[in-house]
């Protein structure tokens, strides 16, 4: 496989018609090698439009929803990142190549020395990877500019929008399968945000994450 050819026939075919257009973003993809990230078994899938198996439930996103998220999070250089659920380490590493630094945290042990080795190797110094649950939030840091779910929640814990700096931006996608919604929430100031539905996808649920009360009859 031509592994650069593949790589832009990502960007061009599948990244770019998902309405991704910051060059930043699209340069971030280019930068940062997806390859690098995917179990062995299913290298040959790295630049494939499909979530790709992690092992222990949990998959890689398609790029190009990795690319629209990057791009709605509008990063800037100084911000720090929460990142809920590192996986493979890919998304974090894409977070990192335009933010200050990112804090990951992964609540599998297995997952978290698998994207811990991936961000090493690859010589990404501005991540942190810590264990644990942070399904409501990671208070250790906090308050953050970026704080970004990696899996689904059918609804989202009031404990992320009170650890997001003013200014900050929450993306996480919201809803039981199969319907759910990608949603940016922007802290406006002392516990005022301003939340927006962005578009409808469906991933993989957040483990532990928070259940609405349900009705019995």
């Amino acid at each position: 496989m031509n592994i650069e050819l593949a790589r832009r026939n990502m960007v061009e075919q599948q990244v770019r018609p998902w309405d991704v257009i910051d060059q930043n973003v699209l340069d971030a993809l280019y930068a940062v090698h997806r390859e690098e990230y995917v179990p062995p078994a299913y290298r040959s899938l790295a630049f494939a439009d499909l979530e790709i198996p992690l092992g222990r439930g949990q998959t890689m996103l398609r790029p190009p929803l990795e690319a629209r998220i990057v791009q709605t999070l509008a990063l800037r250089p100084s911000d720090r990142v929460l990142e809920v659920g590192t996986g493979s380490g890919f998304m974090a590493a894409l977070l990192a190549s335009r933010a200050a630094h990112v804090y990951s945290v992964e609540i599998d042990p297995e997952l978290k020395a698998f994207g811990e080795a991936n961000l090493a190797r690859a010589g990404v110094r501005n991540v942190t990877v810590e264990q644990g649950d942070a399904a409501r939030g990671w208070s250790k840091h906090a308050p953050y500019d970026v704080i970004i779910l990696t899996g689904s929640v059918p609804v989202l814990p009031e404990e992320f929008q009170r650890q997001l700096a003013p200014g900050g931006r929450l993306f996480a996608v919201v809803g039981d399968a199969p319907a759910m919604t990608a949603r940016l929430v922007t802290a406006i100031g002392s516990g005022v945000a301003n939340s927006v539905d962005l578009f409808e996808t469906c991933i993989a649920p957040l483990a532990h994450a928070p259940q609405p009360e349900r009705f019995h009859f």
